[in-house]
């Protein structure tokens, strides 16, 4: 399918993320997929999903854009669905926070990897102006620090 004339456009999030590494990897000459792709990948922001995924449409070559779900790395958000009251009013005010922070909708992905549930990746992400999204989460106590494993609760 295409796009505003010779752009190709690619959806399907369980498809692009895995998808993107390999193609990435092929543009830049590796020979292997990569487990860590560092970037940088020019991205424009199509939607917040909540307070730590976005949908992005990624530019990985010329005339050439992917659709995929990007998961900040390193941070955990409260949940829009959560278990209690208090979960799901963080939720919202850290998705949000998001969608201020990302109001100009060009962002950087670097260091994108798979993530472990499949249909999205995991990446830094980073503002035009260089602010990086998952530390004004934190600062902002919105989110939590995550390097995997069980997440801590949000209700009390």
């Amino acid at each position: 399918m295409s796009r505003g004339g010779s752009a190709r456009y690619w959806r399907g999030p369980a498809v692009a993320a895995g998808a993107v590494l390999a193609l990435l990897a092929a543009v830049t000459g590796d020979a292997e997929v990569r487990d860590v792709l560092a970037g940088p990948v020019p991205a424009e922001v199509v939607s917040i999903l909540d307070g730590d995924t976005i949908a992005v449409r990624a530019h990985i070559w010329l005339g050439q854009e992917l659709a995929t779900h990007v998961r900040l790395t390193g941070i955990d958000a409260p949940e829009l669905h959560g278990k209690c009251a208090r979960e799901r009013r963080l939720a919202a005010a850290a998705r949000d926070f998001l969608a201020q922070q990302l109001v100009e909708r060009r962002v950087t992905l670097t260091e994108v990897q798979v993530d472990k549930y499949g249909g999205r990746v995991r990446a830094r992400v980073t503002t035009d102006r260089g602010e990086d999204v998952a530390d004004a989460l934190l600062r902002a106590g919105l989110a939590r620090p995550y390097g995997g494993g069980a997440r801590q609760p949000w209700c009390e």
